[in-house]
């Protein structure tokens, strides 16, 4: 089912959740929303599962409005950061709860309902748990549950409000890998929020990003990583250097401080914003660029990462190949210069 939504506003007392916001989710995608705590994406998420009512604007549903629609009617299957497992109900129970509590005429058997939860609790490979109880089942477990619980009254679309929030990060990893490929096999349209830039790059086909209620950019992971639309993306996807001064040429003119780069080139007083593997590190004291000094150099794996303080005290970052890192033996306290394989510029001003 394909989702729209057209103009949402929504407002609590003073504070603007959403300021007229209008989205397209195709059917069959997996979308990312994407931003702070606070920027309307949970917000939004339950507008479009009917748990929350718009003060203006519609969701429509495969073209169809629904914004009056009860969220009994919308065939949306929603999963809660923390789980909402009942916990005096077995595994096999909880998933069953949905189908054993629809109106007579629409319940199936019980021989049909016990058909559907065996293929759920297989398709989240916890078969072997259904006589269990959600407290004797690990964080992961639970949440796996809880998405066999969500789609066992077939629904439509799927909503997931921070699915892997409260787990660790190696639980987390392997959930958000175990999503896409459930999702794959599925593809069913489904909407997860998230905060962790990691978690949408990695799983979504397309990301929205949010910040204020407003919506800053949409896009494939790829394209809001590498063409980020405004600062506030270039800043909230990834690590990134910032620089504030007067582009000429190929130059960036920072105060009596120059960095060459090979990125767009402007004029005027800009902003730009390089990667840590944009930036390049000169042992060569004597050669152009953006004075620096090494703070620490921590190397691990195939890379390494070195912190640097600027000529103004900024803290900045760089990431080296274990052998770039190994030919240059940078140590802390050493003077360096800085130059950008690549710089993005916004005009000076614009909103980060």
């Amino acid at each position: 089912m394909g989702i729209e939504v057209q103009n949402i506003h929504k407002s609590f007392g003073n504070f603007t959740a959403l300021g007229d916001v209008s989205l397209e989710f195709p059917r069959g995608e997996l979308v990312a929303l994407l931003g702070p705590s606070g920027c309307g994406k949970t917000t939004l998420l339950r507008i479009i599962a009917g748990l929350e009512q718009a003060d203006r604007g519609r969701v429509l549903l495969d073209g169809q409005d629904a914004s009056d629609t009860h969220v009994r009617e919308r065939q949306v299957g929603f999963v809660f950061q923390h789980y909402a497992l009942f916990r005096h109900m077995t595994v096999f129970d909880n998933v069953a709860f949905g189908l054993r509590v629809k109106p007579r005429k629409q319940r199936l058997p019980e021989a049909e309902i016990k058909k559907r939860v065996t293929e759920l609790l297989q398709l989240v490979q916890l078969d072997w748990l259904g006589d269990r109880f959600p407290p004797q089942l690990s964080g992961g477990q639970r949440q796996r549950i809880a998405l066999a619980r969500a789609l066992a009254v077939e629904p439509r679309v799927l909503l997931l409000d921070e699915p892997f929030g409260a787990l660790d990060a190696k639980v987390r990893k392997e959930l958000r890998r175990w999503l896409r490929r459930l999702h794959d096999e599925l593809h069913i349209t489904s909407i997860f929020v998230t905060h962790d830039q990691d978690e949408a790059l990695e799983v979504a086909d397309r990301i929205v990003l949010m910040d204020h209620g407003r919506v800053e950019q949409v896009g494939t992971p790829q394209e809001v990583y590498e063409r980020p639309a405004t600062p506030f993306v270039y800043g909230f996807l990834g690590a990134v250097n910032r620089f504030v001064g007067h582009a000429r040429g190929g130059v960036l003119h920072i105060g009596e401080h120059q960095l060459p780069h090979d990125g767009v080139h402007g004029s005027g007083e800009v902003q730009a914003y390089a990667r840590p593997h944009e930036l390049q590190i000169l042992t060569d004291t004597a050669a152009p660029g953006l004075d620096a000094t090494v703070e620490r150099v921590l190397a691990f794996g195939a890379s390494a990462r070195v912190e640097l303080i600027g000529p103004d005290g900024q803290p900045l970052e760089a990431e080296l190949t274990r052998d770039q890192a190994d030919a240059l033996r940078l140590q802390g306290g050493q003077r360096v210069k800085l130059s950008a394989a690549r710089l993005s510029l916004f005009e000076a001003g614009a909103g980060i």
